[in-house]
Order: structure tokens, then C-alpha cells, then sequence
């Protein structure tokens, strides 16, 4: 007996590969189907290796030619499997997005002491002079300082219901939303957590607060690369990070670190840039005089280095070290040059954030708008 080619594809069409909807031939499963007289060969493609699911392929392929084609037909099944390549998106944000929350930027230093909460506070209401609307997460938990920067050491976020859920909600200071771990402990009691106790401490005010409607989240985290980086980049979708350093070697090769954490393939948290604080002093009594007491321009070559952007410099200044004591950041301080050294680096972070998110795949749903002559980011 002559088989008929047709025939058996027909018959192929009333049975499924193991866990998919569509029937052989149309999800492609069945490449090839060759007769030699009583004889067939079935060429076939499936895209799990899983032993049960091929054998009951054959199995099924051979009863279904068997029952409505020819009872005798000799029959060969070839499988190939060949799994799906994944498709990996350039620069794939992860976690679960917060609904109003336009952009998230991490603040991050490789160790302590390089001005990372500083930079942050600063940068917060330099972006709210610009007329971005702003939140700040201090999301260091075991030295929270962003309620001494802003002057809200006393203050408790209070409880309200939205849509039937009861929500935190951020204080608001310099028109800055706030929520710190520092507004639910005593000024004199340490933290001592673990990192899954810190963590669900760090859900509750990402997930569990009112933050309504962000153009950017500032995210102070702690300084080096420990748990509290991980859960944060496995909580939020982290539209991309800053590392601050000083000029100085011992800073400059842990900011190192902290560029390379980001990069790494199971992060791939884009790096906007690198910031240098501490660059150089400059006394009052003499201003045209710069001292660079940490080294000279380090964070940029390391920019250079590692072909990330360099966001700017932040000047040695006694002042800004009391604006943050006093809680009132030193960026206020209008027309003085520290002002318009924090909004040079706020247009950068901005500019560097709009490019990032050029890149972006077009499921993200991010489309950029203008506000107050600056590029601003959108979610749907």
C-alpha cells in the first residue's frame, strides 16, 4: 500500500504535544513527513527535553497513523529537541512597579563616609526645584539619617485608607515625600536585624505607603553591596543607579565594586553614572583657590574607565555638612554656588535617566514629556 502524505497530516492534526494547545501541525511540531510506500518517516521538533513528554509524542504519533491512516504503516519518528532561546531584554527592568512612581534611582557608594545621603537629600530638592515631583525610601536601615537631613526627627507617618486599604503615609518636607526606618525607632536605639527582617521592613514602606504620584523615587541605600541591595533590586523596578565616591583610591575601588554589582548579569541594573563629592576645597577667604585634599578628579577617571557617565563634582564645604545637621540641605541655599552645583548634577541625573530610558523595550510603556524646560519620564 501507497500512504498518502495528506492523509497523515490530517491525521497528526487530532493530537497535541504534552502541555500545548494548538495540534502538531500547527504549532510546527511536525517539521517533515516523508512516504516510501507502506513506510513513513515523521521529523519532529519539540522544545522541552522532558523523557516522558518525547516518548508519548512517538507513542501518540504512531497510534494515530496506525488507527486512521493504515493499521501495517512501518513507522520512524525522529524527535529533535531544541528549547526556546530567551529572549533578554537590553537593560529589563525587574520587579514589581509601584503604581504612580515614574522613575527609581538607587543612590549607592561602595563604603561609608563618601556622602551618599548627602548627595541624596541634596539631589531630592534640587529636583523639586526643578518641578519634578519627588520621594525619598532611606532604605539605610542600620543609619537611617534622611529625618535629621530634612528636619523631620519627630515626625511619625501617619495611617490612611485608600481604596479600602489602610497605607502609610510618606512626610513630606522641602515638598520631598519621606519614609525612613528612622521614623519608627528611638533616636538611641540601633537596628539589630537580620537581613529577611530588614528586608520585609523595606517592602512594607515601598509597598504598604501612599506615595501617590512620583516623577522620581530616590532610594539612599546602605553603603557597600550586601542583602539590602539584593532585595531592593529584587522588590522595585530600578530604572538605574548613581554611585557616589571621593576622589581617593580607597574610595574610588569600592565604588568600583559598586559599579561592577550592578553590571553583574543577574542584576543588570543600569549605572547612570558616577558622582565625586569631596572634590576639592575652597577656603572663603580664598575663593578662586581649589584644594584637592582627596586627590584630583578620581570618580571622573573612573567614569572614563568604566564608560559610564560622570554626573559632576560636589565641592569640600563646610557648609554642607551643617545645612545637613541642621536639616536643612545645603542645595536651598539660593544663588550661592553649591545651588548651582546640585542642579548641574540634578540635569545630568535627569538627561542620563531620559537616555536610559530611550533604551528601553516598548512593554515598559515609558514615554518622556517636558516639565519646567527639564526632560521628565512618564510611566502610562
Amino acid at each position: 500500500m501507497k500512504l498518502d502524505r495528506k492523509e497523515i497530516l490530517k491525521a497528526l492534526e487530532t493530537i497535541t504535544v504534552a502541555g500545548e494547545g494548538k495540534n502538531m501541525v500547527e504549532s510546527g511540531a511536525i517539521q517533515n513527513v516523508i512516504t516510501f510506500g507502506d513506510e513513513v518517516v515523521v521529523d519532529v521538533l519539540l522544545t522541552t527535553p522532558a523523557l516522558h513528554i518525547k516518548k508519548r509524542a512517538e507513542v501518540d504519533i504512531m497510534k494515530v497513523i496506525h488507527d486512521k491512516v493504515y493499521e501495517k504503516a512501518k513507522i520512524k519518528v525522529n524527535i529533535k529537541v531544541e528549547a526556546p532561546q530567551k529572549q533578554d531584554k537590553p537593560n529589563e527592568i525587574k520587579g514589581k512597579a509601584i503604581p504612580g512612581i515614574s522613575n527609581i534611582i538607587a543612590v549607592s557608594s561602595g563604603k561609608g563616609g563618601v556622602g551618599k545621603s548627602t548627595i541624596t537629600a541634596n539631589l531630592a530638592v534640587t529636583l523639586v526645584n526643578m518641578g519634578f515631583k519627588v520621594g525619598v525610601l532611606d532604605a539605610d536601615v542600620y543609619g537611617p539619617s534622611m529625618p535629621i537631613m530634612f528636619d523631620v526627627e519627630n515626625a511619625k507617618p501617619i495611617s490612611v485608607v485608600i481604596d479600602g486599604k489602610s497605607k502609610m503615609q510618606p512626610v513630606q518636607s522641602y515638598g520631598v515625600e519621606i519614609l525612613s526606618i528612622g521614623f519608627f525607632t528611638k533616636p538611641d536605639q540601633a537596628v539589630i536585624w537580620r537581613g529577611p527582617m530588614a528586608s520585609k521592613a523595606l517592602n512594607q514602606m515601598i509597598f504598604d505607603a501612599n506615595w501617590g504620584e512620583i516623577d522620581f523615587m530616590l532610594i539612599d541605600l546602605p553603603p557597600g553591596t550586601g542583602d539590602i541591595h539584593l532585595s531592593i533590586m529584587q522588590s522595585l523596578p530600578i530604572t538605574g543607579a548613581v554611585v557616589v565616591s571621593t576622589p581617593q583610591a580607597v574610595a574610588l575601588a569600592d565604588a568600583k565594586k559598586g559599579v561592577s554589582m550592578f553590571a553583574n548579569e543577574s542584576i543588570n541594573v543600569p549605572v547612570l553614572g558616577i558622582i565625586e563629592n569631596m572634590s576639592y576645597f575652597t577656603p572663603e577667604e580664598l575663593p578662586n583657590n581649589k584644594y584637592y585634599i582627596f586627590g584630583k578628579e578620581g570618580a571622573r577617571n573612573l567614569a572614563e574607565d568604566l564608560n559610564v557617565p560622570f554626573l559632576g563634582e560636589i565641592p569640600l564645604v563646610q557648609s554642607i555638612r551643617e545645612a545637613g545637621d541642621y536639616g536643612r540641605p545645603a542645595a536651598l541655599q539660593t544663588a550661592s554656588p553649591l545651588e548651582k552645583a546640585f542642579e548641574d548634577l540634578a540635569r545630568n541625573v535627569v538627561q542620563e535617566t531620559v537616555n536610559r530610558n530611550d533604551n528601553l523595550p516598548a512593554t515598559e510603556a515609558i514615554k518622556i514629556t517636558t516639565m519646567a524646560g527639564c526632560s521628565a519620564v512618564k510611566g502610562k
